[in-house]
């Protein structure tokens, strides 16, 4: 299916530093409260990992050798997170990741990666999926520390009803992206700003009808897509006055970054790199609701 357009289903469910130790620290509360499930077939590793997660608070990590083992256990006691390694005996992780956005039950669990691995396109593939971090092997406290800020924000995210002017079950969000799993996870983050209603498509061309056919808030589209990239979508939105007064948001990567004057030449509003911290992305939105 290159695209479609669907209402959601019901609610499921920066380094510590003086300007955001009181946010920290209810955050560390927060942590105690997690059941973290660990994909390490290495024991020493695994060790290290979870020394440094308690050290930040947790209390709840649970050690698995494979893939396999990890899903198993997380359909049996459903976790609040699930870190990986990249490789691991039976899979990588993006085999992993990528097996738990196609499933129907653990679909929406936050996913970090920890690893060595450096190969560009292997950890796009993390990235598309909507892995909320990436952190290398070996990483320092802080950079876990903003990775777990990350996790919290997602999980504990409030919705901008009470910020914006206008009634949100009533916007619509048109989502274009060619990769179902990253179209998956804008879409949960969005579900988690309080939207209702979605269409994605697959590419700019097969999104161009729904542009014909109603009236979008937001617009969030890829930038690197087959055919008519990001930025050609972009300026054809502007260009074809269809959606007019509807910001354009850009989701870039690492890998391909957008020069400020192609972004401002297209039209786009705002641009997020994955992977997007999910405050950030609120921040955003907040914003172009009520300037849009």
């Amino acid at each position: 299916m290159q695209g479609f357009c669907l209402p959601t289903a019901p609610n499921r469910a920066k380094t510590v530093n003086n300007v955001v130790r009181e946010k920290w620290e209810w955050t560390m509360l927060a942590l105690e409260e997690l059941l973290i499930t660990l994909a390490e077939p290495s024991p020493v590793q695994a060790q290290i990992i979870t020394k440094a997660l308690e050290e930040l608070g947790a209390r709840q990590v649970e050690v698995h050798a494979t893939g396999e083992e990890l899903i198993s256990q997380a359909r049996e006691r459903r976790p609040n997170l699930v870190i990986s390694a990249y490789h691991l005996p039976d899979m990588t992780g993006s085999d992993l990741v990528q097996t738990l956005r196609g499933s129907s039950d653990l679909y929406d669990l936050p996913f970090i990666l920890i690893s060595s691995e450096t190969n560009p396109e292997r950890l796009e593939t993390i990235r598309q999926a909507g892995s909320l971090a990436i952190l290398p092997k070996p990483f320092d406290g802080p950079q876990l520390a903003q990775a777990m800020q990350s996790v919290m924000s997602f999980i504990n995210c409030a919705t901008l009803g009470a910020e914006v002017d206008a009634d949100m079950a009533l916007m619509s969000v048109l989502i274009v992206d060619d990769s179902q799993t990253s179209r998956h996870h804008i879409r949960q983050v969005m579900e988690k700003l309080g939207f209702e209603h979605f269409c994605e498509a697959a590419s700019a061309e097969t999104a161009i009808p729904y542009l014909e056919q109603e009236p979008f808030k937001l617009i969030i589209t890829d930038f690197h897509m087959p055919g008519m990239d990001g930025l050609d979508f972009a300026r054809y939105v502007r260009d074809s006055q269809l959606q007019p007064g509807t910001p354009v948001l850009m989701i870039t990567s690492q890998n391909e970054p957008a020069s400020q004057e192609d972004l401002e030449d297209a039209g786009i509003a705002a641009c997020c790199e994955k992977p997007f911290d999910i405050e950030q992305m609120r921040e955003l939105v907040r914003r172009l609701l009520n300037e849009y």
